[in-house]
């Protein structure tokens, strides 16, 4: 500066700090896994929204407080529905972070494949993550067939649709305690019986 104290210099690294925040700064869609909704996310979602971030958490077709229900769903594309219109109606210069959890994996993979400048980039949380050679019910399969019966603890696969060829899937309360919220504080594991019914029942699409 002028003065030669060096006000100015300070100025302009200030600014320079402030900027590399601001690009810091992300928009994160959080998509929850299968039997569950937006709702999963409580804890995570307001630490981002803390650290200065955008967070958006999508409910799925029929999944938490979705009103469609799964009868009316019929491919994962229609089940991605709400997150496939959300990257649509971003703008041309904004991406975003997508986090996808278990079956939520699949979900990502549309998107991706979809809408890949939507994206700066994605994070497969404990997710299935299909590859380009099989069908996306490959990895389900996979996956299936290498839990045993006994392991669901009760959880419900009903056949459903005019030809029967979907196939429902309803977590058993003892899955939930056991196999899901094991390691979930008591003020949350204490409530999953009350969550049964509004977890409703997630679509398993055999083949696409």
């Amino acid at each position: 500066c002028e003065c030669g104290c060096g006000c100015g210099e300070s100025k302009t690294i200030l600014k320079v700090g402030r900027m590399s925040e601001n690009k810091r700064k992300q928009h994160f869609v959080l998509v929850h896994g299968s039997c569950h909704g937006a709702w999963c996310w409580y804890k995570v979602k307001p630490l981002l929204e803390a650290a200065g971030h955008q967070v958006t958490a999508l409910n799925l077709a029929a999944s938490g407080i979705d009103t469609r229900s799964i009868t009316d769903i019929s491919t994962c594309e229609q089940y991605s529905e709400p997150l496939l219109n959300l990257l649509k109606s971003l703008p041309d210069d904004e991406k975003v972070v997508l986090v996808g959890h278990s079956f939520g994996g699949l979900s990502l993979a549309i998107a991706m494949d979809k809408f890949p400048d939507k994206i700066s980039v994605s994070v497969f949380l404990s997710a299935f993550m299909p590859d380009t050679k099989h069908s996306p019910s490959f990895v389900l399969e996979k996956f299936g067939s290498s839990m045993a019966h006994e392991a669901w603890m009760g959880t419900e696969f009903k056949p459903y649709g005019s030809d029967n060829s979907g196939l429902s899937m309803f977590f058993s309360f003892e899955f939930m305690k056991l196999g899901l919220y094991q390691l979930s504080p008591v003020e949350v594991s204490g409530k999953i019986r009350n969550l049964g019914e509004p977890i409703g029942r997630v679509r398993k699409w055999l083949e696409e």
